[in-house]
Parts: C-alpha cells; sequence; structure tokens
C-alpha cells in the first residue's frame, strides 16, 4: 500500500462487523456498515507544539513525538469517521489520532 496519511493520522483496514452483537441483538443494516475495529497499516507523523521562537513572529517550534500506536495494531475508534476510500478492493479510513479510542492488547 503507497499511501502515506497526513500528519496526525493513521490508515486503517476497516475489519468485517459481526451481523449480532455479543449479547445475541441483531445490529441494524446502517451499524453494519459503519466499523470501529481496522487495522493500522500506515501512521503519519505526530508533533507537539513547542513554544514560538522568536517570540514575536508566529513561528512554533513543533517536536516529533513517537506514538503508542504502530503499524499492524488492531484498534477501535469513534464509530462515525468518514474519511473512506477504496483502495485495492479494500475499505480504508483516515482516522484522527485523536479519534483512536484503544488498541487490542496482542
Amino acid at each position: 500500500m503507497n499511501i502515506r496519511p497526513s500528519r496526525g493520522y493513521c490508515l486503517i483496514e476497516a475489519l468485517e462487523v459481526d451481523e449480532v452483537s455479543a449479547g445475541g441483538v441483531i445490529l441494524a443494516e446502517r451499524m453494519k456498515d459503519m466499523p470501529q475495529r481496522g487495522k493500522v497499516l500506515n501512521i503519519g507523523e505526530i508533533f507537539s507544539e513547542g513554544e514560538a521562537i522568536p517570540r514575536e513572529s508566529n513561528l512554533v517550534l513543533l517536536s516529533k513525538i513517537q506514538s503508542s500506536i504502530k503499524i499492524g495494531d488492531t484498534v477501535i475508534f469513534k464509530r462515525f469517521v468518514d474519511n473512506r476510500i477504496k483502495e485495492e478492493g479494500k475499505e480504508l479510513l483516515l482516522v484522527k489520532f485523536e479519534d483512536i479510542l484503544g488498541v487490542y492488547e496482542k
């Protein structure tokens, strides 16, 4: 896959959604269309803002930070992510880091 996400985004392959919940409830068709779980394929850079240098300018010093999310992780993200693309027959999502709610432990 030759897609590199922009800063602050992850490229995620949506995983199939179960038709029946763990409690036995049949999910509505609309809910099946909204995956909440996926595999991380690629990660954009993440920066944190530092102090402005020099103070009279609008320049902000950015420092790259290491993400706890890694390529290959299976993640849970907010349900209504709408940055979908189709590539090589797969449904891919561009998800902001702040929309990722958790990582499945291996």
